[in-house]
This record gives structure tokens, C-alpha cells and sequence, in this order.
């Protein structure tokens, strides 16, 4: 098996040039049909010859966008890649273990409490009381499920699918009554992001989004040996000086801020977390300290991928990007699930 991985020095520079064409391809790829000269024009501020309304759609809906969906795609990655390390099953994910549906639940009602003061204070929502909703819900689903699953003997992994299960459900029933009794701007706002998209990119958000995406690969990144520790059992990660449970929470808290704020940017964009850190193993192995930064290079690229199909499949009109990554991640765990069978307890 290992003769079939590929060296990190290959990767790398392959996955980076991937990320570039599909950046450029997001740029130009849209309902309005705009030549990639005209693109690229758009994106250099002294050019002045372009029409408006093209400089208007680069520079103010597809340039956005597709920094947001890149660095959304990474985060899930990243958080995707650290939860699967850190319960040493592939299975995990911020989606199904119900980390997402908290921090959906948290968002939105923070959207709809606050509503009436997001004309005054547009900036309240998307860099304030959205994100801490959105952290405060996954961390509390997230230490829930962790705590269901967890006993003497280790972690059940049928026990926290369960339990997500079990979040996910009473997370959609409590945003269904919110929809029901939201206000018309509030009731915008949930539709916005309640099966994932990236049409609201904000410069604010995209800030935001890039901040949490630097300090979780910084902080992941220096835990990194400690992740591959726990690839051998939490006992011989004791014995190598780990310390077990502290890193659990920290780790887990940082999952929980990670998937909170992308949920307050994007909504809910589920599977990104399952598919992208599978796929990294089976290119490169293991070892978290190249399997993060490659993960958080392949969730910005299959995210944007997902994107651009959004936009083109029922052109003009538009796909929730959520819908999209749902219809590839959905058999992906189905086939992930079958290969498990017989080994969850």
C-alpha cells in the first residue's frame, strides 16, 4: 500500500496547481457568460475600459465567492481531518456527529434574536453574534455527543453516530419553528444559508474566514505528532507523554469555533469534513503533519469544484452548494459505512 502513495514533493505542487485553475475557472464560470480576458481585466483595479456591470459581477460576486468557498472548504477539511484523527475512525465528521447542526441551531438564533438590528448594525451578525452563536452550539453538541460516547473502555463510534443523529434532528425541528416564526429579514437570512451557499461572501466574512483558517492550521498543525500518537490508542499515546484529555478539549473546541464560524459564513455544507481528509490518506498516508495542509488544500479545491457546479447545472438559476457536496458525500459514507461494518462497537 504504501508503494502506491504519492510524495508529498509531488502533491503538493500538483494540488496547488489544480487550486489555481479552479480559482480562474470560478472567476469566469457564471450565468453571465463574460470571456476569461474580461475576467482577468476585472480582477486589476486600473483597468477602466470594462463595462460596470462586468466589474460589478467579478470583483463584487464571483471574486468573493470563490475566496470564501476556498477557505470554507479548507476549515471543513481541516476539522474533518482533526476529528477523524482524534476518534481514529474514518467516519467522524463535523456534519454527522452533529457539530454542524449545532452550530446551525446557535447561528440561527442569533439571526433571528438579533434580526431587527442587522440593518442598523450589519456587521453585528457577520462578525459577532452569528460566529459565538454558531461556536457556543458546537461546542455544546460536540461535548454532548463526545460525552454520550465516551466510557472506561474508550469511544463508541456507533454511540456519537447516534447521537449526531439525534442533534441533527432536534437542530432541524428547532429551525423549522424558527422559520415558521421569523420575521421577513430574519426568515431571508436562514434561507440564505440553511442548505449552504456562498452567494452572501462578504470582504468582512472572507477576513474572518481566513483568520480562523490561519490559527486552526497553526494550532493543528503544532499537535500534529500528537495526533498521529493517538493513531496507536489513547493508552500509547499516554505513554509517548501525551496528554490525553486536555488535548481532546482543546482539540475539540477548536473543531467547534472551526465549524461554527464556517456554518455563520456558508450554513450548512455537509461532507466536506468526511470525503476531503479520506482522500488525503489515500494519497499520502497517515501523517497528520502532511495530511493537514493537504486536506485544507483539498477541501478549498472540492469545495470550489462544488461551487462551480452549483452555479451551471440548472443555469440561470442557482443550487445551494450544500445540495451539490450532500449528492457526492452521501455515497461516499453509504461505501465508507460497508468497509466499517463489523468493526464499530
Amino acid at each position: 500500500m504504501q508503494s502506491h502513495r504519492i510524495p508529498s514533493q509531488i502533491i503538493f505542487p500538483v494540488g496547488i496547481l489544480l487550486l489555481f485553475f479552479a480559482i480562474t475557472s470560478s472567476v469566469v464560470i457564471g450565468p453571465m457568460a463574460i470571456s476569461f480576458t474580461d475576467s482577468f481585466k476585472a480582477l486589476i483595479p486600473w483597468q477602466s475600459d470594462l463595462p460596470e456591470h462586468i466589474q460589478i459581477v467579478i470583483n463584487q460576486i464571483r471574486l468573493p465567492r470563490t475566496l470564501l468557498g476556498m477557505a470554507i472548504g479548507a476549515i471543513l477539511a481541516l476539522c474533518g481531518a482533526v476529528m477523524q484523527g482524534l476518534f481514529r475512525n474514518p467516519l467522524a465528521d463535523p456534519g454527522i456527529i452533529g457539530v454542524s447542526g449545532g452550530a446551525s441551531l446557535g447561528a440561527a438564533l442569533a439571526i433571528v434574536v438579533f434580526a431587527p438590528l442587522a440593518a442598523s448594525f450589519p456587521l453585528l451578525l457577520t462578525l459577532g453574534t452569528v460566529p459565538v452563536f454558531a461556536f457556543l452550539g458546537g461546542a455544546i453538541s460536540t461535548f454532548f455527543v463526545y460525552q454520550l460516547g465516551t466510557d472506561k473502555n474508550g469511544t463508541s463510534v456507533t454511540v456519537m453516530l447516534l447521537a449526531g443523529v439525534a442533534i441533527g434532528a432536534l437542530s432541524g425541528a428547532a429551525l423549522g419553528l424558527m422559520n415558521y416564526y421569523a420575521d421577513d429579514q430574519a426568515l431571508r437570512d436562514l434561507s440564505l444559508w440553511t442548505m449552504g451557499s456562498l452567494a452572501g461572501a462578504t470582504w468582512p466574512g472572507i477576513a474572518l474566514a481566513y483568520t480562523t483558517l490561519a490559527v486552526l492550521m497553526f494550532l493543528f498543525e503544532r499537535n500534529a505528532n500528537a495526533l498521529n500518537a493517538f493513531l496507536l490508542g489513547e493508552a500509547e499515546a499516554k505513554h509517548m507523554g501525551v496528554n490525553v484529555q486536555s488535548l481532546k478539549r482543546i482539540l475539540i473546541l477548536l473543531c467547534a469555533a472551526g465549524v461554527g464560524i464556517a456554518v455563520s459564513l456558508s450554513g450548512v455544507i455537509g461532507f466536506v469534513g468526511l470525503i476531503v481528509p479520506h482522500l488525503g490518506r489515500m494519497l499520502t498516508g497517515p501523517n497528520h503533519k502532511v495530511l493537514l495542509p493537504l486536506s485544507a488544500l483539498l477541501g478549498a479545491l472540492i469545495l470550489l469544484v462544488a461551487d462551480m457546479l452549483a452555479r451551471v447545472i440548472v443555469a440561470p438559476a442557482e443550487l445551494p452548494v450544500g445540495i451539490i457536496t450532500a449528492l457526492l458525500g452521501a455515497p461516499f459514507f453509504i461505501f465508507l459505512l460497508m468497509k466499517q461494518k463489523g468493526r464499530l462497537s
